[in-house]
């Protein structure tokens, strides 16, 4: 077995180690210390050789409206070649658009048809062990986008014609749509997908799991004998994809739309089979648009319902977190009053209980490919400033949670329409061979790095505990920011450090306010210093009473600084 495109059948997978291989595991870095890359495969870089505008201003996407809903021709290897340009932001982490072999329709890649083979459009299997390997020896993790709930659209309903969810009648199959296809050839089997139409509702249950996404087949996700078999099917596939290519985790597409057990089993086996390849830290997160009290059912572990079965299944280590996505914009933007926010991060204190460990660190994001929901798609470049770009970056890098950055973000992209490809531009020009906008000299691009080294630097802001601050304009009563235009501070802290984080949310005014800060170690006369955004330090002061200690902080319209209380 050689894993090349001959590979057609689950029984041609071999899951042995490779001869000789040792397969890279991070062990002293846990997943919550990432800082993740996401891209678009077709959207980053080709394989011509250009070079970005050497300018410090921003930058706009390339591709029209056409362009973008067809293959622009980003490749792996053309990853591979600017992998320095992820490394020197900052990023530890590197999650990839979903590399296998998609319906011709598809760009984007879920919509898979072979998924014993990479997307020849992208490269080869032998281009994704190269960039892992590469992104390895610059000590950074490779993350694939994984799809179990659906295929690509390979079969037709009667007629070929659109067939909609209704009470969940079962609808006939009527062929498949090639000779050779899918891959592997266990799922060229009727029985294994619901055939039940095109979801209406997604938030209806059981249609929401048992429908179709649009043309992509759903497949059988409960107890059934098909759907144990899909499984079975699926989680041997994707250890191949470890075995072959040493990746590190998986995101996994359309979590609400399986059922916890069914993604609890699939990220327990795969675990298990990294386990045995020395890989300890595989990194599991799903996609979940939904309320935040289902995320403890998919999160952590779990106990089989099965009564031949009394194992505790582990499932997924975190999700995105979409309930911050909803918020953080518009606070950053002064146009949103704060108080979602900080009842955002009550609510992540009081979920993570259920969610085993490091249950409070959800992948956080301020801007993504798949604006699920909204009329128009846009994204945060299209309506801030840079400063307000670097301080959403700034504030994800700095928060609980696992930060993950869109590409092209950090050069200030600002695609906006009705459809997702208007938020998927090229980093790379579709009319001059050899312009990209992979820009290291962008301001934006060059603070978010300095951000980032400032978390790498400071283990306060990777592992400490969060507190929102209070604040106050006479330096008597203190309370939590209630105006859409406000400071916003908070802390990490860590043991005996302290390190405070504030942004003036103002685009046009100063803002001059008391910030409190941990008494018991910001004693009377001691000072916490600023480390990013502003020179020097400030002293602790005390209120009359000596039971409150704080800090003065006067700032700029849209200024971000972090300050430490250690020398």
């Amino acid at each position: 077995m050689s894993g090349s495109n001959t590979v057609n059948s689950i029984f041609d997978i071999d899951l042995s180690p490779k001869p000789g291989k040792t397969y890279w595991a991070d062990g002293n870095r846990e997943w919550r210390e990432e800082f993740i890359y996401f891209l678009l495969i077709d959207r980053f870089h080709d394989d011509l050789e250009r070079t970005p505008e050497d300018k410090p201003n921003r930058q706009t996407g390339f591709g029209n409206a056409d362009q973008l809903q067809r293959i622009c021709g980003g490749t792996l290897s053309g990853i591979t070649r600017h992998l320095d340009y992820i490394r020197d932001l900052g990023c530890t982490a590197l999650w990839l658009s979903p590399v296998f072999q998609n319906n011709t329709f598809s760009y984007h890649g879920y919509a898979v048809e072979n998924y014993l083979a990479v997307d020849h459009r992208f490269g080869t299997k032998k281009d994704l062990e190269e960039l892992v390997e590469k992104a390895h020896s610059y000590d950074i993790k490779v993350f694939l986008d994984i799809v179990l709930h659906h295929s690509g659209d390979n079969w037709t309903y009667p007629g070929d014609e659109k067939y909609y969810y209704y009470q969940g009648a079962v609808f006939p199959f009527e062929s498949w749509r090639s000779a050779d296809l899918p891959v592997p050839i266990e799922l060229r089997n009727p029985e294994l997908y619901w055939r039940k139409g095109q979801i209406r509702n997604f938030d209806a249950y059981p249609e929401t799991r048992e429908g179709d996404f649009e043309n992509l087949k759903s497949y059988k996700n409960d107890a059934s004998p098909e759907a144990l078999l899909v499984q079975q099917i699926l989680t041997k596939i994707h250890c191949y994809w470890i075995r072959e290519t040493d990746v590190d985790g998986f995101r996994i597409d359309a979590v609400k739309h399986m059922g916890e057990e069914t993604v609890s089993q699939f990220c327990s086996h795969v675990r298990e089979y990294a386990y045995k390849l020395g890989k300890r830290n595989f990194f599991f997160f799903g996609e979940f648009v939904g309320p935040e009290e289902m995320y403890n059912r998919y999160i952590g572990p779990k106990t089989s319902v099965m009564i031949e079965d009394k194992a505790i299944y582990f499932g997924l280590n975190s999700v995105l977190d979409f309930p911050l996505y909803h918020i953080l914009a518009d606070v950053i933007r002064g146009v949103s009053k704060p108080q979602k926010l900080v009842e955002r991060y009550e609510s992540l204190r009081q979920g993570a209980m259920g969610r085993g460990e490091f249950g409070e660190f959800l992948v956080t994001f301020i801007d993504n490919h798949d604006q699920v929901g909204q009329v128009i798609k846009r994204r945060f470049g299209k309506e801030a400033s840079e400063n307000q770009i670097i301080a959403g970056i700034g504030f994800l890098l700095c928060a609980l949670g696992t930060p993950c950055i869109y590409y092209g973000t950090e050069q200030g992209f600002d695609g906006s329409g009705e459809k997702d490809f208007n938020v998927r531009e090229a980093m790379f020009s579709l009319e001059d061979p050899k312009v990209n906008a992979l820009n290291k000299s962008c301001r934006i691009y060059q603070q978010i790095a300095a951000l980032a080294k400032l978390r790498k630097e400071n283990a306060a802001l990777r592992f400490g505990r969060m507190y929102m601050r209070k604040l106050s304009v006479d330096g008597k009563d203190f309370m939590l920011p209630t105006f859409e235009k406000c400071l916003l501070a908070f802390s990490r802290v860590l043991y005996d450090e302290e390190i405070v984080v504030a942004y003036n949310s103002s685009q046009d005014e100063n803002d001059e306010e008391y910030v409190r800060v941990d008494p018991l170690l910001n004693p009377q006369g001691s000072s916490l210093r600023f480390i990013y955004g502003q020179q020097g330090s400030v002293n602790v002061l005390l209120n009359e009473e000596g039971n409150k200690h704080f800090i003065k902080l006067k700032l700029e319209p849209g200024q971000f600084v972090v300050l430490t209380n250690k020398s």
